[in-house]
């Protein structure tokens, strides 16, 4: 979502001159086009004001040090500002031995049931026993909705019955907890189309009864402004205590997302990234900034890596690199979620990949159905396969045999390319290490 953003933000930082201290004609200049890009991104006028006057206060006669050119400094110090925007440093909900009950609260169409089932899944895969509490008393669907989830996810639920009191939704989960212990009990609360007083004050009655340990606004990232007003409003009379933004997997200008925590005050925890029931990240202000700049984000690409329990392959030469080891790679890249996701990931790729680029996700399911129709034999060494074992593995596979060549094809394209790395040891043309994208030297590192 922070794509438009970014690419904007980069542009306007690699004009910034290489002179040996910043001037301030030059600072006002790639600020007053920052200051444009962020407005034009949904940010608040008030937060992109803000975020400009205190990179400007730095930038104006900073000396640039070291191997640094003024565009690098720059860069630099945008970067810490939109980290201080952001939150500053990852924070998460607070967690007691037991007695945990969380408050979902947002308007109708925010994610907020979505977000309370991935919130579930999220804590029972770090051992806690949850217990979800379908509260929404105006939707019914919404209350089928996550019980569906809490069947997906493993966790009980309770569900509140039409006309039942706030008093008597205490009583029920009381009793619950004394037959069925449970250490973390997540709320999910009626929500509006819009922000209306009648909401406002069943909120505060349910709020009231249960009691809460942390109250969660989920905030939408494709709403805008509006969001921002939503939250504002919300925190007034229910006391937020966090924010979960939703969608930032979608094509929003991601000025919501940014201008929340500086407007509510409130760090925002979590990140809704797809519609899976695992797409819930916790919230790093400065991996967010990283990728806003096209530094990718190395550590959320280790995090994947660690979540989908990859294995490492038995070590190859470059020329034994067979269709066996492509199709196990394959797989274990898939579990790390969509490819075009991950490349973005890579510090300098975001600006490396062409506008509008997208990885066809189901050719890499269909590469993996052709090779899937091999026998062992086959996989190990592909030279076997001739125009009889194309034509049944085209059968097998539901393709056509121009495909099963073009596959044959690829494979041999890569191994020749893992050679000439293999004989290169991993540098670029001419022997020389490939070059680092242009970044700060502490994020260099």
């Amino acid at each position: 979502m922070f794509e438009s953003l970014g690419n904007k933000l980069q542009d306007i930082l690699d004009r910034v001159g290489k002179e040996r201290q910043l001037t301030e004609s030059q600072v006002k200049a790639a600020m007053r086009e920052i200051r444009m890009a962020l407005l034009e991104a949904d940010v608040n006028f008030g937060v992109a004001k803000e975020f400009v006057a205190k990179v400007s206060e730095k930038a104006v006669g900073q000396e640039v040090s070291g191997s640094l050119n003024s565009g690098q400094t720059v860069v630099k110090l945008v970067h810490d500002e939109l980290i201080e925007t952001l939150g500053g440093k990852s924070i998460q909900p607070e967690l007691k031995t037991e007695g945990n009950v969380w408050f979902m609260v947002g308007l109708q169409g925010a994610g907020k049931t979505t977000s309370t089932g991935k919130l579930a899944a999220h804590y029972k895969s770090k051992g806690r026993r949850v217990l979800l509490v379908a509260a929404d008393t105006q939707r019914p669907a919404a209350r089928d909705q996550l019980e569906v989830l809490a069947k997906q996810v493993g966790v009980p639920v309770l569900k509140v019955a039409d006309g039942e009191t706030p008093a008597e939704t205490r009583r029920r989960v009381d009793e619950h907890l004394r037959t069925d212990f449970r250490d973390l009990v997540i709320v999910d609360t009626a929500g509006r189309l819009q922000i209306d007083e009648a909401l406002m004050d069943q909120l505060a009655d349910l709020q009231a009864a249960m009691q809460p340990t942390e109250t969660l606004l989920v905030v939408d990232a494709m709403t805008g402004q509006e969001a921002l007003n939503v939250a504002q409003t919300f925190d007034t009379r229910v006391q937020v205590s966090g924010l979960i933004i939703t969608k930032m997997d979608g094509d929003a200008r991601g000025g919501a997302a940014l201008s929340a925590r500086s407007v509510t005050g409130k760090p925002i925890y979590f990140a809704g990234t797809s519609e899976k029931i695992s797409g819930l990240d916790a919230f790093h202000p400065d991996r967010v900034a990283g990728r806003i700049l096209g530094m990718g984000d190395v550590l959320g690409l280790i995090e994947r890596a660690e979540m989908a329990d990859l294995k490492a392959m038995e070590v190859k030469k470059p020329g034994d690199f067979d269709l066996e080891d492509l199709l196990t790679q394959l797989r274990q890249i898939r579990k790390m979620g969509p490819l075009g996701d991950l490349l973005k990931l890579i510090p300098g790729m975001s600006r490396a990949l062409p506008e509008g680029f997208n990885v066809d996700e189901k050719q890499i399911q269909r590469i993996d159905a052709m090779i899937s129709s091999m026998t062992l034999k086959e996989r190990r060494n592909p030279k076997v396969i001739d125009g009889r074992r194309r034509k049944r593995i085209a059968a097998g596979s539901g393709h056509s045999v121009q495909d099963i060549n073009k596959l044959l094809k690829m494979h041999e394209q890569m191994k020749d390319m893992m050679k000439m790395l293999g004989r290169m040891g991993g540098k670029g043309p001419g022997g020389k290490p490939p070059r680092m994208p242009n970044l700060p030297p502490n994020v260099r590192r």
